[in-house]
């Protein structure tokens, strides 16, 4: 989870402004933490207290209103009720990597990204992606090869991974939508060679840069079982305490986390 953060904080420099090179500053002063990890958080937060993710990510939307959200979650998020709109955006997988880290069966970790997922992102292509997202993490905690989790991501999801961050970087635009940016991701994760590897690969395609960079982390951090200590000290300085205080205690509870 740690590791999508990051990931979050790093490229939301560069949303609105992307890139197509692999160097740049990780952290900058206009660094900032994004709807990403708010939601990321919002979901580790339900899974501890046992609670329901809709509950928990409108209770987080509002103590957090200025963090980016899309126009129809903003909307969601001060909403009475919890009831889907029918979304194919990926803010159903950028947050979902708690799951992938809290659950211990792909039966438990499929289920729980569905229900993170339908709470507000319902189409198919919705759940997918955090369907998607939360098993590589999964997969990657079981000590799976990249060439396992590619065959297994690639075959369950119909997500075309046997391309390259080098293939995909010259012709890639901005898209939010999980079936335009979730294999793509995932894809970042797969050609890198470590943790810091994987976020400048996936900003480097230039296109929803803190999300890309969140989801190929989240993967990256299941896998290589390291974050860098430089990367997660810049991470403390850009989480307010009280965000900072449920990444220990998630921690804690799922010591495989880290």
């Amino acid at each position: 989870m740690l590791g999508a953060i990051a990931g979050d904080i790093i490229g939301s420099v560069y949303e609105h402004h992307p890139i197509k090179t692999m160097e740049f500053p990780l952290f900058h002063p206009q660094s900032r933490f994004t709807d990403d990890t708010v939601m990321t958080l919002a979901v580790a937060q339900a899974i501890l207290l046992k609670r329901e993710y809709g509950l928990v990510m409108k209770s987080f939307g509002r103590n957090y209103p200025r963090a980016g959200y899309g126009g129809s979650f903003y909307k969601w998020i001060f909403e009475e009720k919890v009831e889907p709109y029918g979304s194919w955006g990926n803010g159903s997988a950028m947050r979902v990597s708690p799951i992938g880290f809290a659950f211990n069966t792909e039966q438990d970790v499929l289920r729980e990204a569905e229900n993170s997922a339908r709470v507000s992102h319902d189409h198919i292509e919705g759940i997918k992606g955090a369907q998607g997202v939360a098993l590589a993490i999964f997969l990657a905690r079981q000590g799976a090869s990249k060439s396992e989790i590619r065959t297994r991501i690639s075959k369950d999801f119909s997500y075309d991974l046997n391309r390259t961050v080098d293939i995909i970087r010259p012709g890639y635009r901005f898209d939010v939508s999980c079936q335009g940016s979730v294999p793509e991701a995932i894809i970042a994760f797969l050609d890198s060679i470590n943790y810091e590897d994987a976020i400048r690969k996936a900003i480097s395609l230039g296109g929803d840069s803190d999300t890309l960079a969140c989801i190929a982390g989240a993967i990256a951090q299941a896998f290589y079982r390291e974050i860098p200590e430089d990367i997660i000290n810049g991470v403390k300085q850009f989480l307010p305490g009280d965000l900072w205080l449920i990444v220990e205690e998630f921690q804690k509870h799922y010591p495989g986390e880290v």
